[in-house]
């Protein structure tokens, strides 16, 4: 009988508790809770059916009757791998219920006490992590631009600032713990309320994407970092610009004051770390060492020395006084991209490419301890006050807290996000292929909608798709650092590119399906044999990440687009570079040739589109009017429009001979950060315009941060399909659940859930 029993008045696993604990209660209690019931119900109907009738008997009881009783029965469902979709757990008490990476469609949780139980979250990369000066909440800053507020001791979100329109690099409290600054890639600066979420300020000034923030030890002043090559200098109070310190040549990665906050050092991409006089702007020191880009700085505790991390797989300890290097770390066998100090001093702590934390002892160099976990890339990595407690956060998606003493993960932040990066027709027009940020490949029906394939194995964010020109085979690019070749009829993953040394960002065919060309984030665009899987060629020039890649109708050219601001254009037989084409302000994210490979059309983070000869290499044509970056563009198959996908929302078609505006296609919730695919033939011809105003008919599809994909028709600008792949959460009702904070209710309805 439950009603008297320890089922009901303890809770056979604590949802909330450090994840090793979690994962010895599952050990040592639930699963031989499990097997006993098994063979106790032998011939009496399975576990499962048990565990329903007892559920029944608690509908709709006051919760001190039903205790833990609830979330046992789940914890045990979830034990014995029993799916849940279409579950009614409506009007029943659920404590200490653990769901974290549970698919729940459909699943009733009407009117249900939900307290004290773990769902999955919405979590993307995670960029920044910093902990409050008290030690009691974490912030960390992701790739969907939100900045999330974590109570340490249970993991609980318990706020979602929403304000940024790009990726939040870096978050910092001020020294009393009351407001929060954050950076992004939209190029601007924000304050938070700590105790409401509300932006307080958004400091503009910097043109270009900015990576790191730092407060001064008084909280009066804030540093920034930024692509521009400069550190900025702000009054908090007033939000104004009181400074620019100019010197550094390449990105400002990272900025930290000293804690007397009479020096201020940067880390820049110039592989030099700079040291200056916040009154001034003078540059004091320059510590010159490294031999790749620096990506963290941090000052001790008590100011006498500075660490740097670095692309160069090293840390090095300077004396701020000097410039003079104390001691080199080397122990990782990736790029290093965060380090920080210990309250105490005595020890550091780095995240790195390699995917570990690793504790090192200051004094002597040695390195005390690893931490092994994370799944991709760590790039951001901090010391709570108590010197015990260490948070990194990945490109898996996930914050580990970590004890530094024990190595043990105390607790992992782990969530999901399924923004589309790429969607494509295929070459007959019947398919559409999709990418996605939850890892996947999604193959579609464009006559019914229905997603008929869900391509897995990549273990990072799918950046791009493509198709072979005969439509059999997919490529696909991820953050894993690989490329898949996909059969479209199986699903079965044919072959694996590997050669890439950091993401993929960009997959492109040749016109006959000979040759797949790549281009990533290790600055460099390679040439791959589609039947043997073997890189025949590398091509460099580039001087930073490539978003990028394309060949020309005729498969002799090759143009791919960068972070360095430039287009360039390369012979596919002989390596070469032919042309660089300069002009944009900012990243170049995308480009496209015209079907008749004379003119290529381009798209930036300077919220222009440019029309280039590509003969001469002139730029002939700048279209203007979308609000944000633009993230990608593409010709028509008749060469007749162009479109542009934008971090405003929105989807621009332009005349491609004489650049006017025709139309805005709207209905994305989110950034429109994904590749644009015009369907391969016109789907009808519509009469009655004049020939200034005539819109050829084709399907476009486009992918959007909202994790939906739209298919417009050009001309009416009318979205007639939105396709929206499967959410964990998606049709699970949480009407007048309690127990739940507004950041978690948030978080599940962004996965699905209705209320």
């Amino acid at each position: 009988n439950w009603e008297n029993s320890l089922f009901r008045t303890h809770a056979l696993l604590k949802a909330q508790t450090k994840d090793y604990l979690r994962n010895t209660q599952i050990r040592l209690i639930i699963k031989p809770i499990v097997e006993r019931l098994q063979i106790a119900l032998t011939g009496k109907g399975n576990l499962e059916t048990h565990l329903n009738q007892i559920l029944d008997t608690l509908r709709g009881k006051p919760a001190l009757a039903i205790g833990y009783a609830g979330g046992n029965i789940i914890n045990l469902l979830c034990q014995q791998q029993i799916c849940l979709k279409g579950y009614d757990f409506s009007r029943v008490t659920i404590w200490q219920a653990y769901l974290q990476g549970v698919d729940l469609q459909d699943v009733n949780f009407a009117h249900s006490d939900l307290s004290k139980s773990v769902f999955t979250k919405t979590l993307g990369v995670v960029f920044g992590v910093a902990f409050s000066p008290d030690g009691k909440l974490l912030a960390t800053g992701d790739v969907e631009g939100q900045l999330r507020l974590w109570q340490v001791e249970n993991g609980k979100p318990i706020l979602i600032c929403k304000g940024h329109t790009g990726w939040v690099w870096s978050v910092v409290f001020s020294p009393d713990g009351n407001t929060l600054a954050s950076c992004s890639s939209d190029k601007t600066i924000k304050l938070w309320n700590v105790s409401t979420g509300q932006c307080i300020k958004t400091l503009e000034g910097h043109t270009s994407s900015i990576w790191s923030v730092a407060f001064s030890r008084d909280g009066k002043t804030l540093a920034s970092g930024s692509d521009e090559s400069t550190v900025r200098l702000w009054d908090v109070n007033t939000g104004e610009c009181r400074q620019v310190c100019q010197g550094h040549t390449g990105q400002v990665l990272s900025v930290a004051f000293s804690a007397d906050g009479k020096t201020l050092a940067s880390a820049s991409d110039d592989q030099t770390v700079r040291l200056w006089d916040p009154c001034t702007g003078e540059c004091r020191q320059i510590c010159h060492g490294h031999t790749n880009r620096i990506w963290s700085v941090n000052f001790s505790p008590d100011g006498g020395m500075l660490a740097s991390a670095s692309a160069d797989f090293t840390i090095r300890l300077w004396d701020p006084c000097t410039g003079e290097c104390l001691n080199t770390l080397t122990n990782h066998s990736d790029r290093i991209r965060s380090v920080m100090f210990s309250a105490d001093g005595q020890t550091l702590v780095s995240g790195s490419d390699d995917q570990t934390v690793r504790l090192w002892n200051v004094s002597s160099g040695e390195c005390l301890n690893y931490l092994q976990g994370h799944t991709n890339s760590i790039f951001s990595v901090a010391f709570n006050r108590d010197g015990r407690t260490v948070a990194s956060g990945s490109s898996d998606q996930t914050v580990r807290l970590w004890n530094s003493n024990t190595g043990r993960c105390l607790k992992i932040l782990q969530g999901y996000t399924n923004s589309v990066f790429s969607a494509v027709f295929s070459p007959n027009g019947q398919q559409l292929a999709s990418a996605s940020t939850d890892n996947m490949v999604r193959l579609w029906d464009v006559s019914n909608d229905h997603c008929l394939k869900r391509l897995e194995g990549h273990t990072g964010w799918v950046t791009s798709v493509a198709f072979h020109p005969n439509g059999e085979i997919l490529a696909s690019s991820s953050a894993d650092q690989t490329i898949h070749l996909w059969s479209v009829t199986t699903g079965q993953c044919l072959k694996v590119l590997c050669g890439h040394s950091y993401w993929v960002q960009s997959v492109s065919f040749s016109p006959l399906g000979e040759t797949l060309a790549s281009s990533g984030d290790d600055k460099t665009i390679r040439l791959w044999e589609v039947n043997t899987g073997e890189c025949f060629k590398i091509l460099r020039g580039h001087t930073s990440w490539i978003w990028s890649v394309t060949f020309s109708r005729d498969g002799q050219t090759l143009a791919s687009g960068s972070e360095d601001e430039t287009i360039r254009l390369w012979d596919v037989r002989s390596s070469e570079c032919l042309k660089v084409l300069q002009g944009h302000t900012s990243r170049v994210q995308s480009v496209a040739f015209s079907p008749d490979g004379q003119t290529l059309v381009s798209s930036s983070g300077d919220q222009t589109v440019r029309v280039w000869d590509v003969r001469t290499g002139e730029c002939v044509r700048i279209l203007r009017g979308h609000s944000k970056g633009v993230w990608s563009v593409a010709f028509s198959p008749d060469g007749e429009l162009i479109a542009s996908g934008s971090l405003d929302q929105t989807v621009r078609l332009w005349h491609a001979s004489t650049g006017n505006y025709l139309r805005t296609l709207h209905g994305h919730r989110n950034s429109v950060r994904s590749s644009i695919g015009f369907s391969p033939v016109k789907h009808q011809d519509h009469q009655g315009r004049s020939d200034q105003e005539q819109v050829s008919s084709y399907w476009l599809t486009c992918g959007s941060n909202d994790g939906t994909i739209k298919v417009w028709d050009t001309h009416t600008g009318q979205c007639i399909k939105t396709l929206i792949p499967d959410r964990p959460y998606q049709g699970m009702n949480i009407t007048g659940v309690t127990g739940l904070t507004l950041a978690q209710k948030s978080a599940l309805e962004a996965l699905g859930a209705l209320s």
